[in-house]
């Protein structure tokens, strides 16, 4: 994209000197560019829908089209009715040891009764100690069946919650199987058409926000200590015989020098090294990506 965007200056250039513009009224020149995103496909599949068309404009967040997903949503009903499944086998503990608390609460009562009976010495002692021999009998049983049930019940959460991770996998691919427009902007390039088959990874579509195109620039080390992060500066766009101004402010400069690209001019003809620099410029819908431009310093 770089090459390109130097071959379009320089041929831009060319085209600006055959017109006999030698005024040399600009501190540096470029070419405007934007900030672009390459929209690809999370999911695997035939692409189902794909309402888009180049220079559409798109909002951040609207769903353009989506990939096949029917084989993950009968996943996802197969793990729903599993997930039945392991609650239907889960215990209910409370009606499985009801029996033998009723029995405990028998045999206590059945043990005041006998205590009772022995302090009026009208009990036997040994009828006694029988029921409290069983008492704790039948708690050492409610206090093994609990266990098991809690176990049993324990092993089915967990292999119901290992099932929910699993939906929640399947609904995140669901959802990535829509194509979602990350930011807004106009569509440059469509690289698939519904029908196809593509994969995680692969290009659908190019999208760059328009409204804000950057001329980038360079400068020498000279001009470089006259600009600042914030500054505001002119630019100006040929349109064959209309050239425009527009306000522009510098939002990056590079902490680098490089040999002047073929094709961009600087004030100072003659400088090797420059200064890559980034005007923000607010669209009116002339400005292009790859058109020409320049920049003048303020007076």
């Amino acid at each position: 994209m770089r090459q390109l965007m130097v071959l379009i200056s320089a041929a831009s250039v060319l085209l600006w000197t055959a017109c006999g513009n030698t005024d040399n009224d600009f501190d540096a020149s470029g070419t405007f560019e934007a900030t672009e995103i390459l929209v690809s496909s999370e999911a695997n599949g035939k692409i189902m829908e794909l309402n888009i068309e180049e220079g559409d404009r798109l909002d951040a967040g609207a769903i353009v089209g989506y990939v096949d997903s029917t084989q993950l949503f009968l996943r996802k009903m197969q793990l729903a009715a599993s997930l039945r499944s392991v609650d239907i086998r889960k215990p209910d503990i409370r009606k499985q040891i009801a029996v033998l608390e009723q029995q405990i609460a028998t045999a206590k009562t059945e043990q005041q009764r006998q205590e009772n009976l022995v302090r009026a010495k009208a009990g036997n002692q040994k009828q006694l100690d029988d029921i409290v021999n069983n008492i704790k009998y039948l708690q050492k049983q409610l206090d093994a069946q609990y266990s098991s049930l809690s176990k049993t019940t324990g092993g089915a959460d967990a292999e119901a919650e290992a099932l929910q991770y699993q939906v929640m996998q399947l609904d995140d691919q669901l959802m990535k199987s829509r194509i979602l427009n990350p930011r807004t902007g106009t569509v440059l390039v469509k690289y698939a058409e519904p029908g196809e088959v593509t994969a995680a990874g692969k290009p659908l579509y190019k999208i760059a926000d328009t409204d804000l195109l950057y001329l980038r620039a360079y400068v020498t080390a000279d001009q470089l200590s006259r600009l600042k992060l914030g500054q505001s500066l002119r630019v100006f766009a040929d349109y064959g015989n209309d050239r425009r101004e527009y306000p522009g402010t510098i939002t990056w400069i590079s902490d680098k020098s490089e040999f002047t690209p073929k094709g961009i001019q600087t004030k100072d003809e003659r400088a090797n090294l420059v200064y890559a620099i980034k005007i923000a410029v607010r669209n009116d819908g002339y400005l292009k990506i790859g058109q020409y431009g320049e920049m003048s310093f303020p007076d």
